[in-house]
């Protein structure tokens, strides 16, 4: 068959790309939308909330320092973040802190500089600052949760590879469409793959069609995703890419070492990874102590009346001790007695047993996820408002204190559950303290299977950092509110 000149080719690719465009000069307008916005939103009602307090009458602070916000942009922008391809919740969450942090520091100093350094500076920069650090994430979060899914939203992306790896890689990154990165073809020289779709993305034909692809689509995304090409191949294949692509990642042959957070690293000129397990470093593990310490105490003064009232609730349907204790699995093996309010009968285990004997669906169910969606042993209103809710762990952040629990982590489970876990990933858990909360509790609660857990969990033991904790415990607070997943 005769090979097509490069102006029909060119025509053929357009056609069969037609429909798939991204607009990231839209996504960009719209993420330095959002940012201006709440950055002036946060000068706004930072200056006014000291104003007030103080009863100053000095015009606003924000007026004098509109041209500031151009500085924010400038940061965003050299931090990657416009249009913000490929950055994660938790990158994206520490990226915003951090930028916003340095240009009000660099304001604060100007400020003193030219001798501007009032109470109303000082107060309101500080007041703006506390209220950027909120806003920003909740703006870029609202503009993920509503325009993520647009067809318009990202930026293209071609995968060179149309294997297993491939197929995975794509539907991760639907599964995460806030990375805003948008496959629109494969290529791959195998020709029984030409003409196909691999998870209903085109395989258009073979490698050496990039760069009209790169040219049809204006494509700057290259995604290399074949693990198993053999290396001098491979680093043709890079070299060729590079030359076409402003922009090549490579998935490795590490797809067993997928949860696992590696670093490069020149040793003598050779590319190295760096593997770490982050919570097994003893400094990392002080740290996350502080932040556990600070947190309770912060939040002593709301728990403790909501904890006794949930308490009064449980005891008016079920005149007994609203608080009972239940053996879990805890750091280093060892058992813990967590402290909960009570959401079922006193004598659920033999109430349970009775139902799990006369239903084989629920035994299976309550098999693989040991929980059941309709729980006999719950209490009628107030049980299933705490478990719906999740205030009936309140009480833990007494193990919180005791430092047998943290905030995040882990979440402890009796002995029979963790004996259903992998023996290597049982040992990796019980090397840290166990959570209130924790990665699979946002991601998958009650309908995550073991599975599930055992690879959540993995995740956040080996890539913990304060950052994650942060977005975790902000995340927990959205998936209490929806009761998404909870029964």
């Amino acid at each position: 068959m005769a090979t097509p000149a490069p102006a029909q080719q060119s025509d053929l690719l357009e056609s069969k790309l037609a429909g798939t465009r991204t607009s990231p000069g839209a996504t960009t307008a719209l993420m330095i939308t959002s940012d201006l916005a709440a950055l002036a939103l946060a000068g706004f009602l930072g200056s006014i909330m000291w104003r007030s307090f103080f009863n100053l009458t000095a015009p606003p602070l924000y007026i004098r320092f509109w041209p500031a916000l151009l500085l924010f942009v400038g940061m965003f922008a050299a931090d990657g973040l416009y249009p913000g391809v490929g950055v994660g919740p938790v990158e994206l969450l520490r990226k915003l802190v951090r930028g916003a942090t340095i240009i009000y520091l660099i304001l604060t100093a100007a400020i003193f500089l030219t001798k501007g350094s009032d109470t109303q500076s000082r107060g309101g920069f500080f007041a703006s600052w506390v209220l950027s650090l909120i806003f920003l994430p909740l703006a870029r979060a609202a503009v993920h949760h509503y325009f993520a899914n647009k067809s318009w939203y990202g930026v293209p992306a071609v995968i060179l590879g149309a294997g297993q790896t491939a197929a995975l890689l794509i539907e991760k990154l639907r599964m995460s469409p806030d990375l805003g990165m948008k496959p629109v073809a494969c290529l791959d020289d195998d020709p029984l793959k030409e003409g196909s779709a691999l998870q209903g993305v085109p395989v258009l034909g073979p490698i050496s069609l990039a760069r009209g692809v790169r040219g049809a689509a204006n494509v700057r995304h290259a995604i290399v995703a074949m693990p198993g090409l053999e290396q001098s191949r491979l680093l043709a294949l890079l070299e060729s890419c590079s030359a076409v692509f402003p922009h090549v990642l490579l998935i490795p042959n590490l797809m067993g070492l997928a949860s696992i957070p590696v670093s490069p690293i020149d040793v003598g000129g050779v590319l190295a990874l760096e593997l770490r397990h982050n919570l097994l470093f003893p400094v990392n593990r002080y740290l996350k102590r502080i932040l556990d310490l600070a947190l309770v105490l912060a939040m002593a003064p709301v728990a403790i009346p909501v904890t006794l009232l949930c308490a009064l609730g449980v005891f008016l349907m079920s005149p007994r001790n609203p608080f009972y204790l239940h053996e879990r699995e805890g750091e280093g093996g060892g058992l813990i007695r967590i402290v909960k309010l009570r959401s079922m009968y006193p004598d659920a285990e033999r109430i349970l047993q009775s139902y799990l004997a006369e239903n084989p669906a629920a035994r299976e169910e309550w098999e693989r996820y040991y929980k059941l969606r309709k729980d006999p042993r719950v209490l009628p209103v107030i049980g299933h408002f705490l478990r719906r809710s999740s205030l009936d762990e309140l009480p833990q952040l007494l193990n919180i204190l005791a430092g047998q629990m943290s905030l995040v982590g882990p979440r402890p489970f009796p002995r029979y559950h963790t004996a259903q876990f992998p023996p290597a990933f049982r040992e990796l858990r019980t090397k840290v303290r166990p959570g209130l909360t924790g990665l699979w509790q946002i991601s998958a609660r009650s309908e995550g299977d073991l599975q599930v857990q055992a690879t959540l969990d993995t995740y956040y033991i080996r890539n913990w950092s304060l950052w994650l904790d942060i977005y975790i415990l902000s995340r927990t607070a959205r998936a209490v509110l929806l009761g998404r997943g909870a029964y």
